[in-house]
């Protein structure tokens, strides 16, 4: 190993320029840096986002409600440029005090609600409309416990391997060794749970399945970090059948595009706001 040895201080100080790629969306303080009002369009929900890996989880679900009949989950999306810090403006903080996409201000009800973090909203979402997640019993919590597995899980994948792999201004052995190791035994979890299942929670395709694919999927679908062969993904044969059968749903391509600005320029939709913008795309 030849890593530079780091004696920490006695007290932390924030370095600006210390981050990589995503140094100047990082801070260590809350609130908002500016104000800026949120747009609102004629729907009942209004999602704020990026087509990040969470991003795309909500999207998903949404053109999935939309894709099964339910008409009234149709929803403004807005690009939320983390860039460029729109997630410190005061109407974005506003909704979501911890600054992250997504958040969703939902105005279906009596009452203005507003959703943040993306399980919550996957849940939310879900028990409005009774879809994709059982109401009770066993079959319920196992898709909770596959939900919560992601939440706490990925970001060793993204904060951690991604970071350190992808990102980092250097390259280090030790953290690349240990976040690769942990992305691995994560992928091997996933690989033996579909080993006997062909979605993640069971028989039925769930929220599970929606927010576990834009990280793992991602993965071994070689759209993430530049990693696949690192990571030998190729390896994991029931994640990547899962992966691809995923992939191929209309509802989860067009989930996808929404809220994106890179790639080819027709599978990105940086906004939203009816069935017909897909055709404009």
């Amino acid at each position: 190993m030849t890593d530079k040895v780091y004696v920490p201080p006695k007290v932390w100080t924030w370095d600006k320029e210390n981050g990589g790629q995503f140094a100047s969306t990082n801070r260590p303080i809350a609130g908002a840096t500016h104000d800026k009002e949120l747009p609102r369009g004629a729907h009942p929900f209004q999602l704020y986002s990026l087509a990040t890996p969470n991003g795309v989880k909500v999207t998903i679900l949404f053109e999935e409600l939309l894709e099964a009949g339910h008409s009234g989950a149709e929803y403004d999306a807005w690009l939320i440029k983390i860039g460029d810090g729109d997630q410190f403006g005061s109407g974005f903080v506003g909704v979501n005090p911890n600054s992250k996409i997504p958040a969703l201000m939902d105005f279906s009800g009596p009452e203005p609600v507003r959703v943040f973090e993306s399980g919550s909203i996957l849940v939310h979402l879900a028990e409005k409309f009774g879809a994709f997640l059982p109401a009770s019993g066993p079959a319920r919590t196992e898709v909770m416990n596959w939900l919560f597995w992601q939440m706490g899980s990925a970001p060793f994948v993204g904060g951690g391997f991604g970071h350190f792999y992808a990102y980092a201004p250097e390259k280090y052995e030790y953290p690349i060794n240990r976040y690769a190791m942990e992305a691995k035994r994560q992928l091997d979890v996933l690989d033996r749970q579909l080993a006997e299942h062909p979605f993640v929670a069971g028989s039925d395709y769930t929220i599970a399945d929606m927010a576990i694919w834009p990280w793992y999927g991602g993965l071994v679908l070689g759209r993430a970090y530049n990693a696949a062969e690192f990571l030998d993904v190729q390896s994991y044969t029931h994640v990547m059948a899962w992966a691809k059968a995923i992939d191929a749903r209309p509802a989860v391509a067009r989930g996808r595009m929404v809220n994106k600005t890179w790639g080819e320029p027709q599978e990105q939709l940086p906004e939203r706001h009816g069935p017909g913008d897909f055709a404009k795309a």
